[in-house]
C-alpha cells in the first residue's frame, strides 16, 4: 500500500483540531502545550506532575473518519527525549477506550513503525479484554505520556502515516 498521510507537520500547518489532555480532567496539575517550532515540527512539550493523583500530559488529533482499508502499519516520524511515550488511536473519538501502543524514544529523529494489530484496546491504564484494534475506523490519535513520575517533557512530531 502507498503510504496514506494522515498528518504532516510544516510552518504552515493548521493545529485547530490538536488539543491538550492533561491529568486535569481527573484534578492533577500536569501542564502541556503543542505549538509549531521555528522549523514546522509540532512540539508536544511540557511537565507532568504527580500531585492530586494526577500523571500524565496528552496531545489528541480528532479529524473525519479514516478508513485505512489494507494499512498494515502507522509510521510516526519524531525526535524525543529517550523517554517512553504512548501512540493511541479511538476507532470513534466518542469511544471511551482507545487502542494502545507504548514506543521509545531517544534523542534523535526516529521513524518507529507501530503495527495496527499489536495496538491493545485500554481505558484509563487497564488493559482491556477487548480485540486489538483492527484498522476498520480512524477518528482520534492521541501521544501521551505518562510514566508514573514527575518529568519535564518534549516530543517533536514530523509526521503520521499509515501504510
Amino acid at each position: 500500500m502507498k503510504p496514506f498521510l494522515i498528518f504532516d507537520f510544516d510552518l504552515k500547518s493548521d493545529l485547530s483540531n490538536w488539543k491538550i489532555v492533561n491529568d486535569a480532567v481527573m484534578g492533577g496539575v500536569s501542564e502541556s502545550k503543542i505549538y509549531l517550532n521555528a522549523n514546522g515540527e509540532g512540539t508536544f512539550e511540557g511537565k507532568v506532575s504527580l500531585e492530586n493523583n494526577g500523571g500524565f500530559c496528552a496531545v489528541k488529533y480528532t479529524f473525519e473518519p479514516l478508513i485505512l482499508k489494507s494499512a498494515t502499519h502507522f509510521c510516526i516520524r519524531i525526535k524525543g527525549d529517550g523517554k517512553q511515550y504512548q501512540f493511541r488511536v479511538k476507532t470513534h473519538r466518542t469511544d471511551s477506550h482507545s487502542y494502545v501502543f507504548p514506543f521509545q524514544t531517544t534523542t534523535d529523529w526516529q521513524t518507529i513503525e507501530i503495527p495496527i494489530t499489536e495496538l491493545y484496546p485500554a481505558f484509563r491504564g487497564q488493559k482491556l479484554n477487548l480485540p486489538n484494534y483492527d484498522g476498520s475506523n480512524l477518528e482520534e490519535i492521541t501521544f501521551l505520556i505518562g510514566n508514573k513520575k514527575e518529568e519535564t517533557f518534549q516530543l517533536l512530531i514530523d509526521s503520521i502515516e499509515a501504510k
